[in-house]
């Protein structure tokens, strides 16, 4: 494998966390979307120029890319990916890590991207949340990803314990191996 796309069914599925733990046994270039996609004071790029980031991270021989924006630049993100690993964990798994990480980070001032920090403004009473955003898209997100990932080498990952064996298993054969 030597180039690897991780999407998730919800945020706080581990998405990024499995993405550089991939990148690091691989030795492969890690790519996290929302460092790409979000600019100062949570301000959104311009399409275009998101859609053109992308595509030179995507037209590289080697790569990690956590993330699809899927609504912003459809299949792209996927590529010619060796293989889309998809978090499918439930709810009751990704939902109370969502919620510690954001009140972690709000606690902590963590910069995330750019300059931007959460706060529980806008974490939790906002029609921005990324909690709510998570909470309203995740069924549909599992009902179109099979169809959607279809014509990709797709690993579903539905439980931490499938995650740990998938990460377990993965090696400098895996590059070898593509």
């Amino acid at each position: 494998m030597k180039r690897a796309a991780i999407v998730t069914s919800a945020s706080g599925s581990g998405g990024t966390t499995v993405g550089r733990e991939i990148a690091a046994r691989l030795n492969l270039p890690f790519h996290e979307l929302d460092a790409i996609f979000w600019e100062p004071n949570w301000t959104e790029p311009d399409r275009d120029e998101f859609r053109k980031r992308v595509a030179e991270i995507v037209a590289t021989e080697r790569r990690v890319i956590d993330g699809s924006y899927q609504s912003w630049i459809g299949q792209l993100a996927l590529g010619n990916a060796d293989m889309v690993v998809w978090l499918d964990l439930p709810m009751r798994v990704w939902l109370p890590r969502l919620l510690r990480r954001t009140v972690s980070r709000v606690r902590s001032g963590e910069e995330l991207w750019n300059g931007n920090r959460e706060s529980l403004r806008k974490a939790f009473a906002s029609r921005d949340s990324l909690i709510l955003f998570s909470l309203r898209h995740y069924r549909g997100r599992r009902r179109r990803y099979p169809n959607r990932f279809a014509g990709y080498h797709v690993v579903r990952l539905r439980s931490q314990r499938e995650v740990d064996r998938f990460l377990a298993s993965v090696n400098s054969q895996c590059v070898k191996g593509s």
